[in-house]
C-alpha cells in the first residue's frame, strides 16, 4: 500500500516501510531530529527551530535559554501559578491545573496578551533604532482603543506594571542578563539604556512582560509566537507548585482566607427562607 508521507510546512515524517503509522524519520524544517538532532541540539535549539524555521545563532540560543529561565517559575503570587496551585489543593488532574495556569496567564494585564501588545509597539518601531524613542513615548502615553471586543480595552502602558512603585530588582537583573545573553540584539539594550526615560513617561515601572517582549523581538518572533512562547515558557512554575499543593492538602494552603463581603454560604436558602 502506498502512502504520502505526513508533512506541514514544519513537519515531515516518513513512516516505516511494514506500519504506515510508524515513524521512520522526522524532520523540523528540513533538520533530521532524530537522526541528526538528538543529543546535538538543545532545548532552546529545537524550540527556536520551531517558531523560527531555521537554526538560532549560539547568541540566540542563549537569549532563549537565559529568557526560559527567568520566566520559568514566576511565583506562587502570579495569578496563573495562584490558579494552578488552587487546582492542585483541591485535587484536580494535572491538566486541569495546567488549562487554569494558561488561562489566567493569558490575559491583558501581566500575561502573555500584554506581551502580544508590547510586541505590536516593537513591530511598529522597525528596525531603525532613531524611530523608537518617538513610537515608544507615544505608546505609553496614549493608549490606542483596540479594534474588537476579544479582550478588554487597555488600562496601562502595555510591558509596565500599574500597580508598581519602583522597578523590582528581579525584573532589573533578567534585563541585565538578557541584554548580556542578546549580544548584537539592539532592542534589549535600546530598552536598559531609556528605562527611565520610558517610567518616566507613563508613570509606570517596567514589568517582566516588557523585558520578555523586547527579548522575544530581538529572536525574531512575530507577536504572535512571543504570545504563544510566553504561556508555554511559565508553564513550569506553575506545575511544581501545583503538584506541591496537590501533596500538603488545603489546611496548609500558604495564602490567607478569602473574606467575602456578600457570601452566599451566610445566607439561608429560598426554601428555608419561605419555611421560616
Amino acid at each position: 500500500m502506498s502512502v504520502s508521507p505526513i508533512h506541514t510546512r514544519i513537519w515531515q515524517e516518513e513512516a516505516e516501510a511494514d506500519n504506515p503509522f510508524a515513524t521512520r524519520s522526522a524532520h523540523c524544517h528540513g533538520y533530521d531530529v532524530y537522526g541528526r538532532m538528538l543529543g546535538r541540539a538543545g532545548w532552546a535549539d529545537m524550540v527556536y527551530l520551531l517558531f523560527r524555521g531555521e537554526a538560532p545563532t549560539r547568541e540566540q540560543s542563549r537569549l532563549l535559554e537565559t529568557l526560559a529561565v527567568a520566566l520559568a517559575n514566576p511565583g506562587p503570587r502570579e495569578p496563573s501559578v495562584y490558579a494552578a496551585m488552587c487546582g492542585g489543593i483541591g485535587g484536580s488532574p494535572a491538566a486541569a491545573n495546567l488549562m487554569a495556569a494558561l488561562a489566567v496567564g493569558a490575559g491583558a494585564s501581566g500575561g502573555a496578551q500584554e506581551v502580544f501588545r508590547a510586541m505590536t509597539h516593537w513591530t511598529e518601531c522597525g528596525d531603525d533604532p532613531a524611530q523608537w524613542m518617538a513610537v515608544w513615548l507615544r505608546r505609553v502615553t496614549k493608549l490606542e482603543p483596540l479594534a474588537d471586543d476579544t479582550w478588554p480595552q487597555p488600562e496601562h502602558a502595555a510591558g509596565f506594571d500599574p500597580n508598581g512603585a519602583t522597578t523590582p530588582t528581579i525584573v532589573l537583573q533578567a534585563l541585565e542578563a538578557l541584554s548580556d545573553a542578546a549580544g548584537s540584539g539592539a532592542r534589549l539594550h535600546w530598552l536598559q539604556d531609556h528605562r527611565t526615560t520610558l517610567e518616566s513617561a507613563c508613570g509606570l515601572p517596567l514589568s517582566m512582560t516588557g523585558v520578555a517582549a523586547a527579548a522575544y523581538a530581538d529572536l525574531g518572533l512575530r507577536p504572535e509566537q512571543g504570545e504563544m512562547l510566553h504561556l508555554l515558557l511559565r508553564l513550569p512554575g506553575a506545575a511544581v507548585h501545583a503538584l506541591e499543593q496537590w501533596e500538603v492538602g488545603f489546611k496548609r494552603f500558604p495564602f490567607p482566607p478569602v473574606e467575602l463581603l456578600d457570601d452566599p454560604a451566610t445566607k439561608a436558602a429560598p426554601h428555608e427562607q419561605e419555611a421560616a
